[in-house]
């Protein structure tokens, strides 16, 4: 019996420590969450980002370039994941390092770096078209910033 209950247990106390550093993204609370970067509040539907640390720690921007200036200063090889809100699906989180980056005058972000970033490069060039500015990969954004 004695067997069976520390069984139990360790089954139980294993389950809830993998739950406390699952590696997911959490919901950006608009208007209620706070920049982890600038700490304005976020508001932006379109501009918002967040990073997940390989503990399962979440940070959440109010923009992209908040996001991309903060990972500076921190262990990129403690992060696993970098997520970025597509500009054309407002409120939808997507992988920042596979999105494509339009800087474009006509469209102000947050922070003022006119940055905003599409889940596929063929939204990113319609909105171009659009809007004129110049494009990025994941890798050019972070040098440029």
């Amino acid at each position: 019996m004695l067997k069976i209950t520390k069984v139990v247990f360790l089954s139980l106390f294993l389950i809830l420590f993998s739950e406390a550093c699952s590696i997911e993204s959490e919901p950006i609370e608009y208007g209620k969450d706070a920049c982890s970067f600038c700490k304005m509040n976020i508001v932006d539907r379109q501009h918002a980002s967040e990073i997940v640390t390989k503990k399962g720690k979440v940070f959440k921007y109010d923009a992209i370039e908040c996001m991309v200036r903060d990972i500076k200063k921190r262990n990129e090889d403690e992060i696993a994941l970098f997520l970025i809100v597509d500009y054309a699906t407002p409120g939808k989180l997507v992988d920042a390092t596979k999105s494509t980056y339009l800087i474009s005058e006509a469209i102000p972000s947050p922070m003022g770096a006119n940055l905003s970033g599409f889940e596929n490069k063929e939204s990113a060039l319609k909105i171009q078209n659009e809007k004129k500015g110049d494009l990025y990969s994941w890798d050019e954004l972070k040098s440029r910033f």
